[in-house]
This record gives C-alpha cells, sequence and structure tokens, in this order.
C-alpha cells in the first residue's frame, strides 16, 4: 500500500532545517529579552533621567532607521543565513564585553551609549535576514503553519523571558560597593544573552536552506546596494495596499509603540521600582500576544468581513484600552490591561506577516520586510527619545491618554479616508 501523505504540519515539522531554525531562534529570542529587560534598569540605575533612558532607545533605533533597508538589499544578494551568522557574532561580543566592565565597577552611561549604537547597528542587519529566513527554508503553502509556530514560540519567550530576567536582576542584587545598584543581577542578564547568540549561531549552521529562483543577473544592478534599495521602496511604493498599510504603522509606530517602550519601565518605577515588576509587566504584555497567536491559530479565518475591517477594529479598541495604564496603582491592573491589549495585537500577527509574505516575490523578501520592521524597530525608539523629552513637561497618565487618544484619531482617519477597510488576505495587491 502506498505511504498516505502526511499533514501540512506533520511535513512541516519533519523538515530538519525548520527544526533546526525555530529551536535557535526561540533560544536567541529567549536571551534577547534578558537584554530589553536589563538594558533599560541599568540606564535607569546608571541615571534617573527619562531622557537618558530615551537617549538610549533612540541609539538602538536610529541605526535601524538608517541601515536596515541596506541590511535588506544586503540580504537579497548574499543571503539571510550569512548575515545572521555575522550579526550573532557580533552581538555575542558586545554583551560579553558590556558584562566585564559592568562586574569591574567601570560602567559609566556614555559607555551604554556605545554598546547601545553598536547593537543597534547589529540588528539593522539581522532583522531583515531572520524576517526573510522562512521562505529559504520551507515551501510556500507552510507559510501560514510556520508562522503560527515561529510566532508563537517568539511570543512565548516574550512572556516567559521578561519574568526570568526581572527574577534574576531582582535576586542577585549586587552588595553596595558596585556603582550601579543590581549590577551581578544586570551583568548575568547580559551574560545569558551572550550565551543565547552563541547557541543559536551553532545551530543555524546546521540549517540548509532552499534556492529560490531569482531575475535574471544585472551586472549594473548588483554593483550598486543603494539601487537594489531603491528597488525595494519603489515596489512598496508602487504596490497599493502596502503602500496605505505602510503609512498607517507608521503612523502607529510613531505616536504608540514609541511612547510604549519609554513608559513601560517608568510605570515599573511607579508602581514599585522594582526590575521585577518591569519583568512581569513585559511577561504579562508577552502572555497576551501568545494568547492572541493561539486564537488566531485555533480561528485563522475569523474576521469582522476582511482583514482590513479587523485591524481597524482591534486598533481602535487598544486605543480605549491603552489610555487608563497611567491611572492604575496595583500592578495587577497594568498586567490585565496589558494582557487585553496585547492579545488583540497578536491575533493579527501571524494575518500580517502571512498576508505580507504572500504579497512579495522571493527575491524583494528582505527588502520588504526590512521596510517593515524599519517602521516598527526604526520610528518606534526615534519617538522614544523625544517621549523622553516630552516627559519633562508630561505625567505619566497624560502621556498614556494623549497616546490612545491619538490612536483613536488616527483609526478613524484611515475608515474614512484610505482603503485599508477593504484590504483582503486572499486578494493580491495592485500597483
Amino acid at each position: 500500500m502506498p505511504t498516505p501523505p502526511l499533514s501540512p504540519r506533520a511535513a512541516l515539522l519533519s523538515n530538519h532545517s525548520f527544526r533546526w531554525l525555530i529551536s535557535g531562534g526561540m533560544i536567541s529570542m529567549l536571551g534577547d529579552q534578558f537584554t530589553l529587560i536589563a538594558l533599560p534598569w541599568l540606564v535607569l540605575r546608571l541615571s534617573s533621567d527619562p531622557l537618558a533612558l530615551g537617549i538610549v532607545l533612540a541609539l538602538l533605533g536610529i541605526p535601524r532607521a538608517v541601515f536596515i533597508l541596506l541590511g535588506g538589499a544586503i540580504v537579497d544578494r548574499y543571503s539571510p543565513k550569512r548575515v545572521m551568522m555575522l550579526t550573532k557574532y557580533i552581538n555575542t561580543t558586545l554583551l560579553g564585553l558590556l558584562s566585564a566592565i559592568l562586574l569591574s565597577g567601570e560602567l559609566q552611561l556614555w559607555m551604554v551609549y556605545g554598546f547601545a549604537l553598536g547593537l543597534g547597528i547589529s540588528t539593522a542587519f539581522s532583522i531583515p535576514a531572520g524576517t526573510s529566513m522562512l521562505p529559504h527554508v520551507v515551501e510556500p503553502a507552510q507559510f501560514p503553519i510556520a508562522n503560527s509556530i515561529m510566532l508563537s514560540l517568539r511570543q512565548l519567550t516574550m512572556f516567559a523571558g521578561p519574568v526570568l530576567a526581572g527574577l534574576m536582576i531582582s535576586l542577585m542584587a549586587s552588595s553596595k560597593q558596585f556603582p550601579v545598584t543590581d549590577s551581578y543581577g544586570l551583568a548575568a542578564a547580559f551574560l545569558t544573552d551572550c550565551l543565547s547568540y552563541a547557541i543559536s549561531a551553532w545551530t543555524l549552521r546546521q540549517v540548509v536552506t532552499r534556492n529560490l529562483s531569482k531575475p535574471p543577473h544585472d551586472d549594473k544592478q548588483t554593483r550598486h546596494l543603494l539601487h537594489q534599495v531603491w528597488d525595494g521602496l519603489r515596489f512598496c511604493w508602487e504596490l497599493k495596499e502596502l503602500r496605505i498599510c505602510f503609512l498607517y504603522w507608521s503612523a502607529i509606530a510613531f505616536f504608540i509603540m514609541g511612547p510604549m517602550q519609554l513608559a513601560m519601565p517608568l510605570l515599573a518605577t511607579q508602581l514599585n521600582n522594582s526590575a521585577g515588576t518591569l519583568g512581569l509587566l513585559s511577561g504579562a504584555h508577552g502572555a497576551g500576544t501568545l494568547l492572541g497567536m493561539l486564537i488566531s491559530g485555533i480561528r485563522p479565518g475569523m474576521r469582522l468581513g476582511n482583514l482590513g475591517r479587523t485591524l481597524l477594529l482591534i486598533d481602535l479598541v487598544v486605543g480605549l484600552l491603552f489610555m487608563p495604564l497611567g491611572l492604575i496603582h496595583h500592578s495587577w491592573q497594568a498586567m490585565l490591561l496589558l494582557v487585553l491589549i496585547a492579545s488583540l495585537g497578536g491575533y493579527l500577527q501571524v494575518a500580517v506577516f502571512t498576508w505580507i509574505q504572500t504579497q512579495v516575490p522571493p527575491q524583494m523578501m528582505g527588502r520588504a520586510m526590512s521596510m517593515f520592521m524599519f517602521i516598527f524597530l526604526g520610528i518606534g525608539p526615534v519617538s522614544s527619545a523625544l517621549t523622553g523629552w516630552l516627559m519633562r513637561s508630561l505625567s505619566l497618565p497624560q502621556l498614556f491618554l494623549l497616546c490612545g487618544g491619538i490612536l483613536i484619531v488616527i483609526v478613524f482617519i484611515a475608515f474614512a479616508a484610505s482603503p485599508i477597510r477593504h484590504i483582503s488576505e486572499h486578494q493580491k495587491g495592485t500597483a
């Protein structure tokens, strides 16, 4: 008797390269959460000025904004795997040095600025490489399942990582002779991320990539990376649906995601002044996003008419939930609101990633995904720096009320004056 064909999920999980990719990716993403908790807490321990925290977040984000499109072109020219390997080695070195200097007691704020800048430059290349790897490992028919698995694992790390990092920093409080409070715990967190990059570099070496068809070779174009960057920008602009969504998400990144990056550590300071509280808040956000992705996997076709209308409705509700965050007085209240907000956003993430991958040909994937990630990881931290300056005249409750109100206004404008409400994942975009 002939062997019955494997189900799509079983066929995907039988792919050795995909298993190596998700195992290494999960280790690396878990380690990243330790740095995402430790770095802002380190800045607040070195300086209580919100502007200093905003500067560090900007130094992480501005290099992304400047280099991420170039990173996407380099990924398309060479390969996502080669670029990812190099960035993993660089991040391993940077985090190891940061840990050593912190433990030596010689760390100063300007040094943290330098490490943030180095990590920002590295991630400008690792992000488009990481988001472009999937089509090089699995078949197009497996994209929805693979995205669901990878994004769910990512959110699992965003739930567990911050909680573990916060506990590590709190439990390993350093002795008083150190100039930075929590030095031992912070150094341990950075070392954990350092080790995760080293391990994930080894797992990535085991991944075998597929040979994807590319357009005819053009010596003139391949000589100029900036020309390739321009081609990617032009492609994203000329595809009408992609252009409208990218502009909409840019507004959200500037007015919501950027302030949120600054507000979370400040909210933790206001509630309990503990790294453990920051870990719990970030963990609640990660748990909510994971919950939303699980619901999306169970009911992938549940929409309010289509993808566009569903996106706008969810963002409207998020804006309403965002506004009272600054008025709460207990950690559990903040965690509940963050779970609700993140679960709504997580529900859409799988559909959005899959929709972009179906709109973009493989030879443009690195540049298109770099543009998508530039919006959230490039614009957001720049907005954080501006928010740090605004916080000298705004209270935290005013910040949350202002940002939530702006999001609601953006949603109404998008619904009334853009074709977002007509976007469906079942049709190709139009030029």
